[in-house]
């Protein structure tokens, strides 16, 4: 028997929910995930703002957009919103430090929470407003990313659906009726960027380079199909309704019970969560059995398919280089230790050392490992050395929501990555900062995004 459901077309379902979630504080566990997924970002960002993909976006989105008063984050520079937005998560993805989600098999928070950030002081909003653009951004995006049908969707990069994330968070945050909001997110599913090159599911093999997933201009994309939409401007309302691209099912699953947001992984190193698992695995054998980078002979990683369409480079040219690359991270970690790993840095270029241990590490396919994929990123690896041969257990990555990193460990991992851009003072402000946010105050954090550290 078929529902009024049934008949409304998927992006009208989303509005009405999105904007159910405006209307009401979000319920205790997502909340306490999504103050993690603040200050995890904010961190991400502070640690990539120095790049040199961050200062081109910072001067380029100024220089396109104009003046205005929304802040460039730990700059005194200010600058039309949407600008803003194009420099924060820039910064914020430019390490491959920010969080993703399995389900997406891509990086919400880089999206959303520089949107919700970045735009509140605009709103007039309380801090539980925040919290639920945040929860509105991440369950909006991950439904649609994990609903794409791979026949007719054939690339997996986050800026394919990170427009419509950001279209959720954005009309949250603006208290935005369901009609336009709806509208929105059909200009979104259109005009989102295709990254059809880039990418380990893209057709271009050289993936060193800043376009990355698209994620920044995606959230751009988002912001500016909700003013259209809001100008009277119109989109294809059923294009989330055709099962050659998306699964409805899938994305109305659960809806206003479950929320994605709380299946977000935190990352521990700053490289693709495909790598992790290896990385893990690695760190245990050295722990174990106390090997030293010196005694190594070569190392074999049992993993999934995917890990094998990284770049994979054996002699980065730069740090994205090294971010897609599963043998040189190895590496690193074997020889420099976990440290290096959070966050990488350019002395980890043109390194005789790395690279030569990095061509002794060999990628297999374990079809067992494969047909878990992507619900499950799993890894086993074999260090041989002079003397013995030492395998190690078949586990998943740190930071999974089956081996979480709770707010302490989040906050150590802030601590970590922000000790060269943040003065100890700056760092405890912004802590501080985010915990506010679940005492009902939003003020303060923006107040410290707004100045250099």
């Amino acid at each position: 028997m078929k529902t009024p459901t049934d008949s409304m077309y998927t992006t009208h379902l989303l509005a009405e929910h999105v904007h159910s979630l405006s209307s009401a504080p979000p319920a205790v566990s997502t909340r306490d995930t999504a103050l993690r997924c603040i200050l995890d970002l904010v961190g991400a960002a502070v640690a990539g703002s120095s790049l040199q993909c961050s200062r081109a976006a910072r001067d380029s989105a100024a220089a396109l957009f104009g003046k205005g008063e929304a802040a460039i984050w730990m700059t005194d520079r200010t600058v039309m919103p949407i600008a803003a937005v194009i420099a924060n998560a820039t910064a914020a993805s430019a390490l491959d430090l920010d969080d993703g989600h399995r389900a997406a098999r891509g990086h919400p928070g880089a999206c959303v929470v520089p949107t919700v950030l970045t735009l509140a002081p605009f709103a007039g909003v309380s801090a539980d407003d925040v919290l639920s653009a945040i929860v509105s951004g991440y369950d909006v995006g991950v439904r649609v990313a994990a609903a794409q049908n791979a026949q007719g969707i054939q690339t997996r990069q986050s800026g394919r659906w990170a427009a419509l994330a950001a279209v959720a968070a954005a009309a949250s945050l603006f208290k935005v009726e369901p009609p336009l909001i709806a509208q929105a997110l059909s200009i979104a599913g259109v005009l989102a960027p295709n990254q059809q090159a880039n990418g380990s599911s893209g057709y271009s093999r050289l993936t060193g380079n800043d376009v990355k997933e698209g994620i920044p201009w995606s959230a751009a994309t988002g912001l500016m199909a909700l003013d259209l939409a809001r100008n009277g401007y119109s989109g294809p309302e059923d294009l989330l309704d055709h099962p050659g691209y998306y699964d409805r099912q899938r994305i109305l699953e659960g809806l206003g019970q479950r929320f994605e947001i709380c299946g977000t992984y935190f990352k521990p190193y700053a490289c693709c969560r495909y790598i992790h698992p290896a990385l893990d695995r690695l760190f245990d054998l050295v722990k174990a059995h106390e090997l030293r980078a010196a005694d190594i002979v070569s190392v074999e990683v049992e993993t999934f398919g995917w890990a094998l369409k990284l770049g994979n480079v054996l002699s980065p040219a730069n740090l994205v280089d090294i971010q897609y690359s599963l043998p040189y991270c190895l590496a690193i970690a074997a020889i420099e230790g976990r440290g290096a790993l959070a966050p990488i840095s350019e002395s980890l270029l043109n390194r005789r050392d790395l690279t030569e241990l990095a061509r002794q590490v060999r990628i297999t396919v374990n079809p067992e490992i494969d047909a878990l994929f992507p619900a499950e990123t799993l890894a086993k690896v074999i260090v041989e050395t002079r003397r013995h041969k030492y395998v190690s257990a078949l586990d998943g990555p740190s930071g999974d929501p089956q081996r979480p990193m709770d707010w302490h460990a989040v906050e150590e991992k802030f601590l970590r990555v922000t000790r060269h851009v943040l003065s100890p003072s700056k760092q405890e402000a912004i802590i501080d900062g985010v915990l506010g946010v679940a005492g009902g105050e939003v003020d303060p954090l923006l107040r410290h995004l707004r100045a250099p550290g």
